[in-house]
């Protein structure tokens, strides 16, 4: 799970995805992976716990794709009105670890 890289508390990936909805071109971003991963490695993000800012590339880049592929897979997963994350994206990145460690368990 995302973690500051300041103060160490875990991070909630759809409070991150929402800080990211202001840009403008959002949706556009939000539908293409290369803008996403550009994006989300350069866009200055404010931890909710401690308030202090730093970038995306200080946070896993395998877990932001997964995200992408998230927010991609289950459509209407983002309220565009209201720029709110609508998946509980923590607990389907938690599901989707266990079972790629189940995944791996089975194939030995």
């Amino acid at each position: 799970m995302a973690k500051c890289p300041l103060c160490g508390a875990v991070l909630d990936w759809a409070e991150l995805i929402e800080q990211m909805l202001t840009i403008e071109g959002a949706e556009e971003v939000l539908q293409n992976k290369g803008m996403f991963m550009e994006t989300f490695e350069n866009f200055v993000f404010k931890c909710p716990k401690c308030g202090e800012e730093f970038y995306g590339r200080n946070l896993s880049g395998k877990e932001a794709e997964k995200v992408f592929e998230l927010l991609n897979e289950f459509k209407g997963s983002i309220d565009w009105e209201n720029r709110k994350v609508k998946l509980r994206i923590n607990s389907l990145l938690a599901l989707d670890t266990m079972l790629e460690g189940w995944d791996r368990k089975v194939k030995k």
